[in-house]
């Protein structure tokens, strides 16, 4: 059996842990540059605010039943979320990270299935003040479903385990095919004007049919949701095949050099994460805009094939001037930019060049050792040169709130 744990409204669970007092009250949280919705808490979903609505369409709601409002704060949730993720590691005999507010558990061995998960629960909230809701079954996919449910229905107390085939069919018969995971708007769409509604009516369909209507991966759906497993660990751990960085800034860039250390930051964020899957890239993108309701607006991009697979960020960062040299115009306000890494593969795979110039294995000690000292006092610590300010003073964060667990200066203040 497997579960999934999924912390409930997680950004917003991450504020409540230090300020209490929102508990009960609409809380929501802005992406970058305080643009849209990117989570909501249960009170401010019951006030009609959709996610990813623009916040200024609904200033005014916001006013008038008196919505916190927070901006997003990524150093505060992914350091919350390490502890989650530590807290469970040390409860069941496997994890799979799947998410900043997910991880799937591999239960074998565990006795009294229902009594041991509810204290998963139980504990992850007690060390870490998330609350979280735990979907059980065979396969993922059915742990998706049992994770909804667990979620909307209170009656289930946060945990909802699908362990026979009369509750595998319940739940499935009330699961529209759109709420299934891994199945996409366009499929969805194709899947209804065939008279499939909902995840049951999907797994009545013959196995051939969904093939060849919806390739292996639809197959793999409908074999999962019969309670077939399909998704083994190296499906949810090949790490991602793109890396997207991208900004707003919040004051428009003029200047190549202040340009370029923006475009620098945002590689170093997308090596992060690239060295976190611990992957290699072969391809680099970069792109960059003015404001884009400008008549006279400029976007342009450019690709470029790396001679040697790589994941050091100085090295990076040299192929992103070259990119920036084509791509920027002189007088221009650039307000937005991105950094995507392309034809990612893993480290274990790539293959030595005789020709290569650069000594890989010095190469990445150094990476290693930058990954470290990032790891124990932050992204900010050690930086190329290259790198400057960044984007980061440009990006608006009006109700941005502490880092109360990553800066001793911004620890949560006690009044006695």
């Amino acid at each position: 059996m497997y579960a999934l744990v999924d912390c409930n409204n997680f950004f917003v669970s991450c504020e409540r842990v230090f300020n209490p007092s929102l508990n009960g009250h609409p809380v929501i949280v802005l992406s970058n540059n305080d643009g849209c919705v990117i989570a909501r808490s249960n009170e401010a979903k019951a006030l009609g605010i959709g996610m990813a609505v623009p916040f200024f369409q609904i200033r005014q709601l916001v006013e008038k039943h008196q919505v916190v409002v927070f901006s997003t704060n990524f150093t505060l949730y992914g350091d919350m979320s390490d502890r989650v993720m530590t807290v469970l590691s040390e409860l069941v005999p496997g994890i799979e990270v799947y998410s900043v507010d997910e991880a799937f558990l591999h239960l074998r061995g565990l006795e009294k299935l229902r009594e041991q998960v509810e204290n998963i629960a139980r504990v992850v909230t007690k060390s870490t003040g998330i609350p979280v809701s735990v979907g059980v079954a065979q396969t993922k996919t059915l742990c998706k479903v049992a994770n909804h449910f667990a979620k909307k229905y209170k009656g289930y107390e946060d945990v909802c385990i699908i362990d026979t085939e009369e509750k595998r069919i319940k739940a499935l018969q009330q699961t529209e095919i759109g709420d299934v995971w891994g199945i996409g708007r366009r499929h969805r769409n194709m899947l209804e004007y065939h008279g499939v509604k909902t995840a049951y009516d999907f797994t009545l369909k013959s196995r051939a049919w969904i093939r060849s209507k919806m390739t292996v991966v639809g197959e793999r759906i409908w074999r999962e949701l019969n309670g077939q497993l399909c998704l083994e660990r190296e499906d949810v751990d090949s790490g991602k095949k793109q890396i997207c960085t991208s900004r707003s800034f919040g004051v428009p860039i003029v200047g190549y050099d202040r340009l370029l250390e923006s475009i620098v930051a945002l590689a170093a964020l997308g090596v992060a994460k690239l060295r976190k899957q611990k992957s290699l890239a072969k391809g680099l993108y970069v792109m960059v805009q003015t404001n884009r309701f400008d008549d006279d607006m400029y976007k342009s991009s450019r690709f470029i094939t790396l001679s040697y697979p790589t994941s050091d960020l100085a090295e990076i960062a040299g192929y992103c001037r070259k990119m920036l040299n084509q791509l920027y115009v002189n007088g221009l306000e650039y307000k937005r930019a991105g950094v995507i890494f392309q034809d990612l593969i893993k480290e274990e795979n790539a293959v030595r060049d005789f020709f290569d110039p650069v000594d890989r294995e010095k190469q990445s000690r150094l990476s290693d050792a930058l990954d470290s000292i990032a790891g124990k006092y932050g992204r900010e610590a050690v930086k190329i040169a290259i790198q400057g300010e960044g984007y980061q003073p440009n990006i608006k964060q009006t109700y941005l709130s502490k880092r109360y667990t990553t800066n001793l200066k911004e620890i949560i203040e006690i009044r006695v």
